[in-house]
């Protein structure tokens, strides 16, 4: 014990003394402020100055020190946690990271862990221009969206400004918008009150906010494995555990379900009923029926992200839609048709889930973007829009169609054939190292998506995820047919 307070007290003061003598910034040179401490902070790291588990200071110590902003020092440190050499824990702060020698670890309880996704958008900000293949990245490239419609939208509000643009707007969100919410949902038979549909900064705060809702610190939640990597971290943070079940290409194990209900009595299911992240799967109606049956005789609420429905071929049934939005919360997103850009989600949850929800997006941001909601209602009041929709469809149809074959020539096995959306999910030949693979790819300008970012304990995995918009590029399949 007293030798390991020693290792502490040691790893404390040479952090202290690395700072005083190296981590400075020269507002002359043009290298950004945020690399240059990334620079000086990996240096300490990797030649062993700064010791494993020691402490950092805080943003704003670090900030002060530095004669910077806080927002500075915050985006250095989580390129660092991208980069995997600091971890953050909850209400504690960041700390030298333990250098994986194999597959990354699983988590420690407290410890957040970046997605696959969250590194891609770390390593933008520090890459433009970038010349970086995103081949597994979780959006669609600029072309496929619909910025002709953002353009007239903008332009047809700088003649006659919606009054909405210049307050705070409606904590439930765009009025308009809302109802234009409802009218699909209920053209999808998901009937619902206006009162009951929240729109959102985008579908990740529904997720934190329906959580929240719903949990305390503790709880239990069930996740899909494998599954979307942004919520693991993010539930971590909230300081709930989670249990995993496989999802299946029909979606997920019924019969693990039910035992998961059974021993840990969890308070939801998040799942991706259509054009699941990251296997690009839906549901099938005898999967979809089981889960609610469970979920009623277990007393489980279920968070439907629906994220991707947009993008669904054939229009599958949503567990909302099965429900009635008696335990069901179902989120949706303009991000993956429109822009993410926008940042506009929205979900529809039960009355009572409502009334929670709203009095927490309250507390933590007031309202969310009006200029961004008025944006999308005026598109989609726009009867091209739906044009849109479709030719979106029928673009990531032949491109699932074309990649599937470039991976099948080169030896990957499909796990499944998706029938929407922008995914495949594939197992590399046995020739392959995943990790190994990654790596390689990386050092070409190639960003893979390796399975264990999606599985809640990083387990490793031979598949990886596939964005088939980004990865036609000959500069892939030249590497997978070299590798």
């Amino acid at each position: 014990m007293h030798n390991r307070q020693g290792q502490i007290v040691a790893g404390r003061r040479t952090i202290k003394q690395a700072i005083r003598n190296t981590i400075c910034v020269d507002r002359t040179r043009q290298t950004p402020l945020v690399v240059q401490i990334v620079s000086q902070i990996t240096t300490c790291i990797e030649s062993g100055d700064w010791p494993e588990h020691a402490r950092l200071p805080s943003i704003r110590r670090m900030a002060a020190q530095c004669d910077v902003s806080t927002l500075t020092v915050a985006n250095a440190y989580n390129k660092l946690v991208a980069d995997g050499l600091l971890d953050v824990q909850a209400a504690r702060g960041y700390f030298v990271a333990t250098r994986p020698t194999a597959a990354p670890p699983a988590p420690t309880p407290g410890t957040i862990r970046p997605s696959v996704d969250s590194l891609w958008l770390l390593q933008r900000i520090y890459e433009e221009p970038s010349q970086t293949l995103n081949a597994g990245c979780g959006w669609l490239p600029p072309t496929y969206l619909y910025t002709d419609g953002i353009r007239q939208a903008a332009a047809a509000l700088a003649r006659r400004p919606d009054p909405e643009i210049f307050s705070y707007g409606n904590p439930y969100g765009h009025r308009g918008l809302r109802e234009q919410i409802q009218a699909f949902l209920l053209r999808d038979d998901v009937p619902c009150d206006l009162a009951s549909i929240i729109v959102t900064h985008g579908a990740s705060q529904a997720i934190e906010l329906a959580t929240r809702a719903l949990t305390r610190p503790g709880d239990t939640v069930v996740v899909e494995e494998p599954g979307y990597c942004n919520l693991f971290p993010a539930l971590t943070a909230l300081g709930l555990n989670m249990v995993g079940v496989p999802r299946l290409p029909q979606g997920p194990c019924l019969d693990s379900l039910r035992k998961v209900f059974e021993q840990y009595q969890p308070r939801f299911f998040f799942i991706n009923t259509r054009i699941q992240n990251p296997t690009g799967t839906s549901c099938s109606p005898y999967v979809s029926h089981h889960i609610l049956s469970l979920c009623e005789q277990f007393g489980v609420f279920v968070i439907e992200d629906d994220t991707f429905g947009a993008l669904d071929d054939e229009n599958s049934p949503t567990l909302a839609q099965l429900d009635r939005l008696q335990r069901v919360v179902h989120i949706g997103s303009f991000s993956k048709t429109i822009s993410p850009g926008m940042r506009v989600g929205y979900m529809a949850c039960p009355p009572a889930i409502a009334a929670s929800v709203l009095r927490l997006k309250m507390a933590s941001s007031l309202t969310s973007s009006s200029f961004s909601e008025t944006i999308i209602h005026h598109i989609m009041s726009d009867g091209q829009f739906r044009l849109h929709q479709t030719r979106l469809k029928e673009r990531l149809k032949e491109r699932r169609r074309h990649i599937a074959a470039a991976l099948e020539s080169n030896g990957f096995t499909l796990y499944a054939k998706p029938r929407g959306g922008m995914f495949l999910w594939a197992r590399a030949p046995d020739r392959f190292n995943v990790q190994t693979l990654t790596e390689a790819a990386q050092e070409r300008g190639i960003l893979l998506a390796p399975g264990t970012y999606f599985h809640p304990d990083h387990r490793p995995s031979s598949y990886l995820r596939f964005n088939v918009a980004y990865s036609g590029d000959e500069r892939l399949h030249d590497f997978l047919s070299g590798g």
